[in-house]
């Protein structure tokens, strides 16, 4: 009777022992605005990255007093002291829905970003310490590398790439580049999956993500049909493609992109409607006894245990255009929505802004991006 009355004791709102990963962010979680600064967006950019510093000092994020959010700054906040610092100026990007794709390399030493200058596109790195500026490419744009990296895959534009429609990698600290996937070898290896997509119209590398032990990479293919990259019309861009990089093997493809993220173990990769993908064949599994959150875009906390996304509200009793942070046991069955808001305002982009929820490197944050007011504002929910 006495160990039963303990269990029962030790249940939780959801009949969840107190011990599982995600009860500490059902008891004590504080979700704030990271910045207080009026009259202006403040913006992370996207799921495959962290806006937190790997050292825990700094927040990153990207600003703009244009309604669309089309021009604005890279710049850094002290978490102690709310101090911010402009990293750049004049930034202009392609949406506000990733804004300049800033993201933390080299342990926290560089960021990296890319800017539209006189015409033409290119990708940027600032020294933290020294400030200095360093072109890494030109006529590119960067994606999605590791924050204790120095490696970032940049790629041609995906409505003109050019010449650029392989993938590569350029050092931040080295500024080396080096082409490590061809889109030709794309076409030749999956060459029914591509002409059913693209016909035979020509195809870039577009969006790479590296893995975590930079081993991997998934990527997708891209068309241009358009000229103006501010349209729906710019580009068609499917496709869902692994490759190992030390090999120069592919590992899988699949038709349909989603909204794909690695896990730790630089070998699964979740995506959206609560999909498990083994990088190693394509295999999929789904999480279990979760429901879909629409509109998801999910990413993994750094333990591998707990995964967040937002999710559009209206089938879990919300109002039309509100949305939510939901965080969810890996193993399925539990979760949590940490906030919910009305996101259906914000920056006036072509492409809107989503609230692209990602994990600090210690856990204990998560960071998302919410439209409630005409200004999008990048908010933090943090374990007390």
């Amino acid at each position: 009777m006495r160990a039963l009355l303990l269990f029962l004791l030790a249940l939780s709102t959801h009949g969840e022992p107190v011990d599982e990963p995600i009860d500490a962010w059902r008891r004590r979680v504080k979700v704030r605005p990271v910045t207080a600064v009026p009259a202006r967006h403040s913006i992370h950019a996207y799921i495959n990255t962290t806006p937190e510093s790997p050292d825990g000092k700094w927040i990153l994020f990207y600003t703009s007093s244009e309604r669309e959010g089309y021009r604005g700054e890279i710049r850094i906040q002290d978490r102690a002291t709310g101090r911010e610092e402009v990293l750049a100026r004049g930034v202009t990007v392609e949406d506000a829905h990733r804004a300049a794709c800033q993201q933390w390399v080299s342990g926290g030493r560089r960021v990296v970003f890319h800017d539209y200058r006189g015409g033409e596109w290119m990708v940027v790195a600032i020294d933290i310490a020294t400030r200095k500026e360093t072109i890494l490419a030109r006529r590119r744009m960067v994606s999605w590398g590791q924050p204790m990296h120095d490696l970032v895959p940049v790629y041609g534009p995906h409505w003109a790439p050019g010449e650029h429609r392989d993938l590569e990698l350029a050092n931040a600290a080295t500024g080396e580049i080096r082409t490590v996937v061809k889109a030709s070898e794309v076409r030749a290896r999956f060459p029914e999956l591509v002409a059913r997509e693209f016909g035979d119209r020509p195809v870039s590398i577009f969006f790479p993500v590296l893995s975590p032990d930079l081993k991997r990479v998934f990527f997708k293919l891209a068309t241009p049909t358009g000229t103006d990259f501010r349209s729906k019309t710019a580009s068609h861009r499917e496709t869902l493609i692994a490759c190992d990089l030390a090999s120069g093997k592919f590992l899988f493809a699949r038709a349909r992109w989603g909204h794909p993220a690695w896990l730790p173990d630089s070998r699964t990769i979740l995506n959206m409607n609560n999909v498990l993908i083994d990088s190693d064949d394509g295999a999929e599994r789904t999480i279990p006894d979760l429901p879909v959150f629409r509109g998801s875009h999910p990413s993994v906390s750094p333990r591998g245990d707990l995964w967040v996304t937002d999710s559009l509200m209206e089938s879990f009793g919300g109002r039309t255009g509100e949305w939510g942070i939901a965080l969810a046991d890996l193993r399925g069955r539990r979760y949590e929505f940490l906030h919910r808001f009305d996101n259906g305002g914000g920056a006036s982009s072509w492409r809107v802004s989503h609230p692209h929820p990602a994990f600090s490197l210690d856990g204990r944050r998560i960071y998302f991006n919410v439209n409630e007011t005409s200004w999008t504002q990048l908010h933090v929910a943090e374990l007390q």
